[in-house]
């Protein structure tokens, strides 16, 4: 029965992701957190020491290694209403879409996470559920694809209950955000 009641869940999270970015798509947003028509969005400049955009993500990063999370860097112009930072990866494959990972309340002042920063995230930060059930990273698999590393600078704290559902958490980032960018890394090495 506890797996019928699984499934069961990890189909309502995957119509509720479809529903959020449909939802964002509809409003003329790319990605899984869009941004309000009526606000500019600055723009956020993201790298990492073992990413580059376009090329293949790292093969350590992905269900084929033990590294976790990649590192990443970002900067942006400074923001006097910046209140935290969050972090989505999502994927795109030709068969499906998936949320791999969300950390938030990440202090605004932050600049970069250590590789594997699931494992050990900055104090004070939460991480969601992801669309594969799992709290944390949960490394990208299927190739090819894209896999989206979006850094968000939010005027606010994600303010959700402990165990908070996917698309609640993608909205408050959504709400909150002055500032977006990102690094895509295609398919997997």
């Amino acid at each position: 029965m506890g797996l019928c009641n699984a499934a069961t869940r990890m189909r309502r999270i995957a119509v509720s992701v479809t529903a959020v970015t449909a939802a964002f798509a509809l409003a003329g947003c790319g990605s899984f957190i869009g941004r309000s028509q009526a606000k500019d969005i600055a723009e956020i400049n993201v790298s990492s020491p073992e990413l580059r955009e376009g090329k293949p993500l790292p093969a350590e990063y992905s269900c084929r290694g033990g590294e976790g999370s990649p590192p990443l860097r970002w900067s942006s112009q400074p923001l006097s209403e910046a209140k935290s930072i969050a972090i989505v990866v999502d994927s795109h494959t030709p068969s499906d879409s998936a949320v791999n990972w969300v950390l938030y309340n990440i202090p605004a002042t932050t600049t970069e996470l250590g590789p594997n920063a699931a494992a050990d995230p900055p104090e004070g930060s939460g991480q969601a559920k992801v669309t594969g059930g799992k709290e944390g990273y949960e490394p990208p698999c299927t190739s090819p694809g894209s896999y989206r590393f979006t850094v968000y600078t939010l005027n606010g704290r994600v303010d959700v209950q402990k165990g908070a559902e996917l698309p609640d958490i993608l909205k408050e980032i959504a709400d909150k955000t002055i500032a977006r960018g990102r690094l895509t890394a295609v398919d997997i090495q």
